[in-house]
């Protein structure tokens, strides 16, 4: 048993490293070679800014912008893969493309960059899906993404003028469409179900004596006759 939920974990962080891997790499390709790639984001309602809803979820502005996204992504992405392994994956690449195209279609005229429209996009997934479910385990799932992210929510508001909101809103609404349009789909609330006593079992307030009765009705009667001493010495004929 202990070895079954090993791999299902070990299988849960197979994307979600892949991912931090890759965009780890590309930074490190821009730090070392000192080269910016700030113009493969995305650029809203510019045919040039097209090609950023591929590639602006891997480009990062610092390390500490990497490194801001890359654990929460592991730690959120590593649970969709192991709790929604069945969706996983069609939540992932939806959450990816409708952020870059939303907010190429709705976004200030700047380059948009990083990971935060998927990061938002896997919180609000993780944390609406378990109430929509009403599953108790994934219900807890979502309790612990609103303990350990819940100061998440301040990023879809303006408040500052250098982080992309745009992308934040847009990750947070996929996420919660999402959400509920794969409700029917991936694990599911937990039915318990009990077997109905049949009509005859149902107990009376005579059956014990019922039972009694018919016990005793049953016992057989064994008769001992016993003999004196002066019968016993007679001889039997």
């Amino acid at each position: 048993m202990e070895k079954v939920e090993k791999n299902k974990v070990l299988n849960a962080l197979i994307y979600p490293v892949f991912f931090v891997l890759i965009i780890g790499l590309v930074h490190s390709v821009q730090y070392v070679f000192e080269i910016r790639l700030t113009h493969y984001g995305i650029f809203p309602r510019d045919s040039k800014g097209l090609i950023g809803i591929v590639t602006s979820p891997l480009l990062h502005g610092s390390f500490s912008h990497l490194f801001n996204n890359s654990i929460p992504i592991l730690i959120l992405g590593s649970s969709l893969f192991f709790f929604y392994k069945e969706i996983a994956l069609k939540v992932t690449l939806w959450i990816y493309l409708m952020v870059g195209v939303w907010t190429w279609i709705y976004a200030r005229e700047a380059y948009h960059i990083g990971a935060s429209g998927l990061l938002y996009g896997l919180f609000s997934f993780l944390l609406v899906s378990g109430f929509i479910r009403r599953n108790t385990q994934l219900i807890s799932l979502s309790f612990a993404v609103i303990f350990l992210y819940g100061s998440l929510v301040w990023g879809i508001f303006p408040i500052d003028v250098k982080i992309s909101f745009e992308g934040h809103l847009w990750g947070f609404v996929a996420g919660v469409i999402l959400a509920i349009y794969y409700k029917k789909q991936g694990p599911q609330k937990v039915v318990h179900s009990w077997e109905e006593e049949d009509d005859d079992d149902i107990d009376d307030e005579n059956a014990y004596w019922k039972e009694g009765s018919e016990q005793q009705s049953s016992v057989q009667r064994v008769n001992y006759i016993y003999k004196s001493n002066d019968e016993k010495e007679k001889p039997t004929e």
